[in-house]
């Protein structure tokens, strides 16, 4: 087995990324580059922060801020700047001519109206990748529609496709599209440092909470622009997929629930063993002409035992499936252990366990003990840095008012 070589550097290691964007999408695709060694910058009100410091998922404050927030800033600094006041953007425009990365998730026209659109900027340095995510793209007519998870996944489609026949449209229970949208950014920013690498330029990469929804959906989108433009067919129960046959679903069990994947369905008429799916074994298009009556026939029978049964029997014989967990039986098995997907990080006496990147390079799992700041908790130390003149100095001179700021 080849042994991995570890440099001891992550791969983004020196480079430096500005994040001016607030809630999950820009926020999240901030912090994959900074898992991926980056210094991440985050540019936020000095009043307030990003509003996500007071967006809570549940009742828990951690240090004053949310959970929420903790889990997407992670590593990052904090400036604050008011992009609105001449003074403050002075100071964001210098630290635009040192950066190799913006991000920003304004709606289309107001950074422009900020004054540091992409033809702004990249007067200012012509390396930088300049990276955005909008709600609907930049013009059209959904342009002015406020760019939500939820509002985005309404008119994607993509609620048809979860949930049984009758259920009406499911939405996922997760941001899908702003972490898809945040995922999407991260490859067209990666793409073009390579690119800059070669050429020396800088780039400007978009995406949209839409177009991410459309490219999760290429699968089956695919499918329904090549048959006939036949809509998806929920299972009336059990559902897994709109578009795959039975056995294939999640099914009740004594004691809980259990995953079946796509399996011939004379395989799992052995293995049950359950003789009631003689008559569907013949034909190849009775698992899903006959979908819903088979998937009866199967839920009954596991029904009759505990999951461990099942999986004992189902797994010895090959049948694809899975016990369905809950995340505490998740984080308690030794599969998650080993995969050491958890870390604690600390922002003063406040200690979060959140999660790490999920990708491993050289062998190594990237992790960080560094939570998420303070509002405004670098400032000093990156005016200082990059000389500019530090808070506390006058007001007044060269035409850059002071910031407000703690010291780190």
């Amino acid at each position: 087995m080849m042994q991995a070589t570890v440099t001891g550097q992550p791969p983004l290691n020196g480079l430096l990324v500005l994040d001016l964007s607030q809630f999950l999408s820009g926020p999240s695709a901030a912090l994959r580059l900074g898992d991926l060694g980056a210094r991440v910058i985050k540019v936020e009100r000095p009043e307030g922060g990003d509003i996500c410091r007071h967006l809570y998922l549940s009742d828990t404050d951690l240090g004053g801020d949310s959970t929420l927030f903790h889990a997407i800033n992670r590593n990052k600094e904090s400036f604050a700047a008011d992009l609105k006041d001449p003074g403050d953007l002075a100071y964001v425009r210098e630290l635009i001519r040192h950066a190799d990365v913006l991000i920003q998730n304004f709606r289309p026209g107001v950074i422009e109206r900020l004054g540091l659109g992409y033809d702004e900027v990249r007067q200012i340095n012509p390396r930088l990748v300049y990276a955005g995510i909008s709600g609907y793209g930049e013009d059209g007519p959904w342009v002015g529609l406020p760019g939500q998870d939820l509002l985005a996944q309404a008119v994607s489609g993509a609620m048809w496709l979860t949930g049984n026949r009758d259920d009406g449209p499911v939405p996922f229970g997760l941001s899908v599209a702003d972490m898809l949208a945040g995922h999407a950014l991260v490859e067209g920013i990666l793409a073009s440092l390579v690119r800059r690498s070669i050429t020396g330029e800088g780039a400007w990469v978009q995406t949209s909470l839409l177009e991410a929804l459309i490219d999760f959906q290429f699968e089956v989108l695919t499918t329904h622009l090549n048959d006939g433009g036949r809509l998806p067919r929920r299972s009336a129960s059990y559902n897994g997929h709109a578009y795959l046959a039975a056995p294939y679903g999640v099914y009740p069990t004594r004691d809980g629930y259990l995953a079946v994947a796509m399996m011939p369905l004379a395989q799992l008429r052995d293995s049950l063993p359950l003789p009631g799916l003689q008559p569907y074994c013949d034909d190849a298009s009775a698992g899903f002409e006959h979908r819903d009556a088979i998937k009866q026939l199967i839920a009954e029978r596991l029904a009759q035992q505990e999951t461990s049964h099942w999986l004992r029997v189902l797994q010895d014989a090959g049948i694809w499936c899975a016990e369905v967990y809950d995340w505490p039986k998740l984080l308690q098995s030794e599969a998650m252990r080993r995969l050491e997907m958890l870390q604690v990080v600390s922002r003063d006496a406040t200690h979060i366990t959140t999660t790490c990147s999920p990708v491993r390079i050289d062998g190594r799992r990237l992790s960080t003990a560094r939570a998420a700041p303070h509002i405004g908790q670098h400032t000093a130390a990156i005016c200082g840095e990059f000389g500019l003149r530090p808070p506390s100095a006058p007001s007044g001179q060269d035409g850059v008012r002071s910031l407000p700021g703690q010291n780190p």
